[in-house]
């Protein structure tokens, strides 16, 4: 049996969805983020010396990292379709938007929740210091980025329905949780239809549904 364990509001989220496209039993562990840090709870560094979520453990085999859980799942599971044949467009187009949903894409989104946290957890005579800082480091380096990341996801969507090109693949699912996280900290208006149809598309899936069910409540903010 698969266990996977699950941190509240975490990026494993990704991997009991795609637990449930593939229609594999698992079991899910759950954790709960301390409420008034977010951190993970000191159990899950019992699984792993970072204490980080995901982790899945399958038999005898344990793996961490979503990206490196995704590869293991579709590689000990073929024939599912979610990945393209390698050497091909989509192929090349997949592997790259499955590494840069870990890589480019998180680093403008937890730079903007660090920051964000900085005035909330200074002392309070340093707030509105702490709070300028922010501000400055958002503004000018932070929120550029994002513009940028999501104008260039826009971009490729309007080349084709999803990240690797005509076919739903894994690397949706990747790319789910910065689309998910940029719409929930800096939100999507007109000018961005495609990640707003891509996020209806993805939410309108039965097993993503499914895997919402087994997880539990979710928060990108």
């Amino acid at each position: 049996m698969i266990t996977v364990h699950h941190l509240n509001d975490s990026r494993s989220q990704r991997v009991l969805w795609l637990l449930e496209e593939l229609g594999l039993p698992y079991e899910v562990t759950r954790y709960q983020r301390d409420a008034k840090t977010m951190l993970a709870p000191p159990e899950l560094k019992a699984i792993h010396p970072l204490g980080k979520s995901p982790v899945l453990d399958d038999g005898a085999v344990r793996v961490a990292e979503t990206g490196a859980i995704i590869e293991y799942l579709l590689e000990a599971h073929p024939g599912s379709g979610l990945r393209p044949a390698p050497n091909t467009p989509a192929g090349r187009r997949y592997t790259y938007w499955l590494h840069y949903a870990e890589g480019s894409a998180m680093t403008p989104l937890l730079l903007k929740l660090i920051f964000s946290q900085i005035p909330k957890r200074a002392p309070l005579l340093a707030r509105p210091v702490a709070k300028g800082i922010a501000r400055k480091v958002e503004d000018g380096l932070i929120a550029p980025q994002l513009k940028a990341h999501t104008a260039y996801w826009e971009a490729e969507l309007a080349r084709s329905e999803w990240f690797a090109g005509d076919t739903f693949s894994a690397a949706d699912i990747m790319m789910s949780f910065p689309v998910e996280a940029a719409g929930s900290r800096v939100g999507y208006g007109a000018d961005k239809p495609k990640l707003k149809a891509f996020l209806q598309r993805i939410h309108a899936r039965p097993a993503w549904q499914r895997a919402l069910e087994r997880g539990g409540p979710y928060s990108y903010a």
